[in-house]
């Protein structure tokens, strides 16, 4: 990595740095105290996830590219900018719209953007622009990527089978499970690169930033950063496989799995860095001569500071005091179950549990679970019910899905989108083909109901929850699940289709009564 090449010059820092320095410290502490909470479960998942673990070295980092430039900084006038604490608002109102959905990135994400805006707020934007690098790559902190798992595990499941295929092994796929002559594997979290992806990027970027000067080469190596270790992720899990199959299940499996993968994506990332080095351009900064400034220097931007740096403060404490508010407004009492679901016309409760499956949806308020039948048909209905949603307990989330991945009797094979009618609504929903014991599989059908709005949309679901929580009418949400034994093919969607006909309407009354006990 190539260092700025500067002149031994001592230079005399503007007189304005001895208020905004302090000033600027002391609006950050604040900043971090009043969202505390956030700062806390930010700094909570970097230690608990070994994806995230690189967040803990980010801000001394930043740290160390300022002080790498603080000569340049110090000749700066600093001067505060009331646009940025507008921006801070903005940010402000994010992290409560984050707050109000149970969002955890969009709240760090805002914590984030209020830190980096409160040194234009206090400093200028002139000082900013200086440090814009640095303040950016604080975002690297927040713990965020893990929307892109399902689709780095499907490319990794589909170049697997590929390389296995184009290597004379024949293999059965199935979603994520691949079937070998020699075992059987599955494409787990662990498994989607996304962690290599998450450092590549991280580490990637600072790289770029301090080997290259041309915006061009820098977006360049970024993109290659991206890019690599997914590839190589792919070459991992196929080498995995293969190490496996010709050594008899012997290696690369169990904690050789992650050993190995580890290993060879260090090689990969040294291997990026040693072809990027290759284009270097050395950073030569001009001489910093030095300044005389005369005591009246900057005495009108100085006489801003206290005032941008206060407005800052009270922008920032506004937002903690206006979600506790709206939580004593919108919260409701506990609700200990659901409303009965009554009579549904043509289908009479089954004796039959229709095997042991039921979707995984943690911390809830309420649940049910019934299997009713038709013509010797039976369909089961699940419905898990939220109210007074918090980080811990919350309907959208990535750990409620229908089946996980480590779940050693069910597995999801497959995975689609339907168009359904709930009522006099037409709701597209999702669809999903589970495999269970002794060959068994189940046709899954799931949305939301999100205080009378019905979606299948997560960003929707969080989007509706915020409104109505925002506007006092609480975020009463449940997720709705009907399934059915497959059988011939269409018999099971045509089953599932006739009942939500009939039991849409009771479904939907039940909920409502449900929210109304408040």
């Amino acid at each position: 990595m190539s260092h700025p090449k500067t002149s031994h010059v001592s230079v005399t820092a503007h007189p304005g740095w001895r208020l905004a320095a302090p000033a600027l410290v002391l609006v950050l502490l604040i900043i971090l105290w009043l969202f505390r909470e956030t700062a806390v479960d930010m700094a909570g998942i970097w230690v608990r996830s070994d994806t995230y673990a690189h967040g803990m070295i980010v801000p001394p980092i930043t740290l160390w590219l300022i002080w790498r430039v603080r000569a340049d900084v110090a000749i700066l006038v600093p001067r505060g900018s009331y646009l940025a604490v507008l921006l801070m608002a903005g940010a402000g109102f994010c992290w409560l719209l984050g707050q109000l959905a149970a969002v955890n990135a969009l709240p760090q994400f805002a914590l984030t953007a209020m830190l980096i805006l409160a040194v234009p707020a206090v400093a200028g934007w002139q000082v900013a622009r200086r440090i814009a690098f640095p303040l950016l790559f604080l975002f690297f902190a927040v713990p965020f990527g893990d929307f892109t798992q399902p689709k780095l595990m499907e490319w990794t499941a589909q170049a697997t089978v590929a390389g296995l295929r184009l290597t004379g092994i024949p293999v059965y796929s199935e979603g994520q499970h691949l079937i070998i002559p020699s075992g059987s594997w599955a494409v787990v979290e662990a498994c989607s690169g996304v962690r290599y992806l998450i450092a590549s990027l991280t580490v990637g970027t600072l790289f770029a930033y301090l080997t290259y000067q041309s915006l061009r080469r820098r977006l360049l190596f970024v993109l290659f950063s991206i890019i690599v270790p997914i590839v190589a992720n792919w070459g991992r899990a196929y080498m995995i496989v293969m190490l496996g199959h010709l050594s008899g299940n012997k290696l690369a499996v169990g904690v050789d799995h992650l050993i190995y993968g580890w290993v060879f994506f260090g090689l990969v990332i040294l291997a990026m860095f040693w072809i990027g080095a290759r284009w270097r351009e050395d950073e030569v900064l001009p001489p910093v001569s030095h300044v005389a400034w005369p005591s009246t220097a900057g005495a009108g931007p100085a006489a801003a500071l206290p005032i941008t740096a206060v407005l800052g403060v009270l922008v920032a404490a506004c937002w903690p005091f206006a979600q506790r508010q709206l939580d004593d407004y919108s919260s409701a009492e506990a609700v200990s179950s659901m409303a009965a679901l009554g009579a549904i016309p043509g289908w009479q409760n089954s004796p039959q549990a229709l095997h042991d499956w039921e979707p995984r949806f943690a911390n809830t308020a309420a649940r049910t679970r019934v299997v009713l039948e038709h013509d010797e048909h039976a369909v089961g209905l699940f419905i898990a019910y939220y109210r007074n949603q918090d980080q811990q307990h919350k309907l959208v989330s990535s750990t409620n899905v229908l089946v996980t991945n480590d779940d050693p009797v069910w597995a999801k094979v497959g995975s689609g989108m339907q168009q359904i009618a709930i009522g006099q609504q037409a709701v597209t929903i999702h669809t999903a083909q589970l495999r269970g014991p002794r060959g068994t599989r189940l046709l899954a059908w799931q949305w939301y109901w999100i205080n009378g709005r019905w979606t299948t949309s997560d960003a929707l679901a969080k989007a509706y929850t915020a409104w109505y929580r925002l506007t006092g009418q609480g975020d009463d949400s449940a997720v709705v699940v009907l399934f059915a034994e497959q059988g011939k093919p269409g018999i099971a969607d045509a089953v599932l289709a006739d009942f939500t006909d009939a039991a849409g309407p009771a479904i939907e009354r039940a909920l409502r009564q449900t929210a109304s006990a408040r």
